[in-house]
């Protein structure tokens, strides 16, 4: 049974940085997601990193402040969030459809319980 487990979250002032961090168990070798849900808005996608962390994605809001890693080794994907703003307070979630990043999200999948992360002063 393929389990995610996301940690890391907190309170940051606008401008900081926090590292996220997914804990994977199970069959790993899959491409991984991040999501985020902020109160009253819709699911967005974030970023993607495949299998070998040989590709990486981004959404459009967070490019050039967020970078997603991996560490195959250990099991855990991270996203190292900077130049932190209000607006990217939201709850963060990991998972995987078993698909590549190439492909669009199928709807389904594994989920993280996520970790709220709020930006504020």
């Amino acid at each position: 049974q393929l389990q995610l487990v996301e940690s890391g979250g907190g309170l940051v002032q606008p401008g900081g940085s926090l590292r996220l961090s997914c804990a994977v168990s199970g069959f790993t070798l899959y491409a991984i997601r991040w999501f985020r849900q902020a109160p009253g808005k819709e699911r967005e996608g974030v970023s993607c990193i495949s299998s070998s962390g040989g590709s990486t994605h981004y959404a459009d809001s967070v490019k050039g402040r967020f970078t997603i890693s991996r560490d195959n080794a250990k099991n855990t994907v991270y996203l190292q969030m900077g130049s932190l703003k209000p607006e990217d307070t939201a709850i963060y979630y990991c998972a995987t459809d078993l698909f590549s990043c190439d492909v669009p999200w199928s709807g389904g999948g594994y989920w993280g319980r996520g970790t709220q992360v709020t930006v504020s002063s």
